[in-house]
C-alpha cells in the first residue's frame, strides 16, 4: 500500500472506507436525518462550538466561496491576509464576486503578525470583514489565529476563516477565539474522502448574512440553515461521505481532542527533526511550523519532480510538490489525520534512500 503524505486527500482508515460501502439511502428518509443531526453534533464538539454548524457537499475551495457570498455584499471592502496560495485563492475569491479587497501580503514562509493587521484595520475604518487562512498547507506555516481574533474581533470586524487544513488536527476553538465563521473540508484531517465542507456561523456572521448581497444559489446559507433544522441538506448530500464522516467523527472523539493534537505535533516533530537530520531545511519560519504538513526547501541540484517519482516508484511513498511560485522549490510532507510517527518515520527511511539518486548526498 502507497504511503500517502500529502496535505490532502488523506489515508482513511478501514473501518471508514467500509462506511462508504453501505447501500444509498433515502436522503430526505428519517434515517438520514437521524445521521445528519448526529453527525451534525459531533462536529460541532470538534469545532468546539455551539454556533450552527452546516454541511455542504463540495471541496474546501468551495467552502470558501461559501463563505464569500454568504456575508459579503459587492463593494463591501474586506482585509485579506495572504502568507501563500490558500491565502491568495481566498483572496481571489473575494475579488471575483466584487468585494474591494485590501490584500495583505506577508512573505511565503512567514506568518501574519497581528499587529500589523491592527494597523491595517486602524488605517482603513471602511474594512467590513478579515478573511484569514489558519493553517497556509502551501507553506507549512500557521498563523497565530487567537491573536489575530484578538485584534480583529476588539475592532469589531467580521473574521472568516479557512481553517480546512487544521480543524480536527489542530487546535481551532471556535468559541473560545470568537471566529464569526470557520469551514473545514472533509479530505484533511477528518480522515475521510473529498465531499464535504463544514461551516460554523455565528450570531454576529448571521446578521451579516441578511444584509450580505452576492449572488448565490447552491450556496445559500439561508437554505442550508433552513434545512438544517430538518436534518436535511437544500441539494443532493454526498450520502457516502456523510456515512464516513459519521464514524470518524466517532473514532476522533473517542481518541479525545487533546490527544489528537498531541499526535499531530508529535508526527509534526518527528517529520521536522527527520528532514534536518538527512541535510535538509525547512521553508517555512519555525516557531510558526505546521503541525499537519511540513514544506522543506529542495537544495541545489535537487530535482523535485525526480525526487517524487523516486519515492512512488521506488518506495511506494507519495509526497506533494510545491505551490504557484515554489512549486519546484520545495516539496511538502502531509501529516494530519490518520497518521503516526511510524508513519513518519517510513517518509523519512524512503527519503534517505531516495535523496542520493535525486541529486542530493542526504547525512547519515
Amino acid at each position: 500500500m502507497e504511503e500517502l503524505r500529502i496535505p490532502g486527500p488523506t489515508p482513511c482508515p478501514p473501518e471508514i472506507l467500509q462506511a462508504m460501502a453501505r447501500q444509498m439511502i433515502d436522503h430526505r428518509g428519517s434515517e438520514f436525518v437521524k445521521t445528519m443531526n448526529r453527525m451534525t453534533e459531533k462536529l460541532k464538539q470538534v469545532f468546539m462550538t455551539k454556533n450552527d454548524l452546516l454541511t455542504l457537499t463540495g471541496s474546501g475551495t468551495g467552502g470558501m466561496e461559501a463563505m464569500v457570498v454568504n456575508f459579503l455584499s459587492p463593494g463591501d471592502r474586506v482585509l485579506v491576509v495572504s502568507i501563500g496560495s490558500f491565502g491568495d485563492r481566498f483572496n481571489g475569491i473575494a475579488k471575483a464576486f466584487g468585494a474591494d479587497v485590501v490584500s495583505m501580503n506577508v512573505e511565503w514562509g512567514k506568518a501574519a503578525d497581528p499587529d500589523a493587521i491592527r494597523k491595517a484595520l486602524q488605517a482603513d475604518a471602511k474594512i467590513k470583514a478579515v478573511l484569514v487562512t489558519h493553517n497556509e498547507t502551501s507553506t507549512g506555516v500557521t498563523n497565530d489565529l487567537a491573536a489575530i481574533s484578538k485584534v480583529v474581533k476588539g475592532m469589531e470586524k467580521l473574521l472568516v476563516v479557512d481553517a480546512i487544513s487544521s480543524m480536527s488536527s489542530i487546535k481551532c476553538p471556535v468559541d473560545e477565539w470568537n471566529l464569526d465563521v470557520v469551514a473545514s473540508g472533509s479530505q484533511k484531517g477528518w480522515m475521510v474522502p473529498p465531499g464535504l465542507v463544514f461551516v460554523s456561523v455565528s450570531p454576529e456572521a448571521w446578521k451579516a448574512h441578511a444584509s450580505a448581497k452576492m449572488p448565490r444559489v447552491y450556496w445559500d446559507f439561508t437554505q442550508a440553515k433552513k434545512y438544517l433544522e430538518r436534518g436535511q441538506t437544500p441539494w443532493t448530500p454526498a450520502v457516502s461521505i456523510v456515512f464516513a464522516m459519521d464514524i470518524a467523527l466517532d473514532i476522533i472523539l473517542k481518541e479525545g481532542l487533546d490527544n489528537v493534537f498531541a499526535r499531530h505535533a508529535r508526527a509534526a516533530k518527528a517529520a521536522r527533526e527527520g528532514v534536518k537530520s538527512l541535510g535538509l531545511t525547512l521553508f517555512g519560519d519555525e516557531t510558526h511550523a505546521s503541525n499537519t504538513v511540513t514544506a522543506v526547501n529542495a537544495p541545489q541540484g535537487l530535482e523535485v519532480r525526480g525526487l517524487r517519482k523516486i519515492l512512488r516508484e521506488e518506495h511506494h511513498v507519495v509526497l506533494a510538490g510545491g505551490q504557484g511560485k515554489i512549486e519546484e522549490s520545495i516539496f511538502r510532507i502531509g501529516h494530519l489525520g490518520w497518521v503516526s510517527e511510524a508513519d513518519i518515520k517510513t517518509v523519512i527511511t524512503a527519503l534517505k534512500a531516495a535523496l542520493p539518486k535525486a541529486g542530493f548526498a542526504a547525512k547519515d
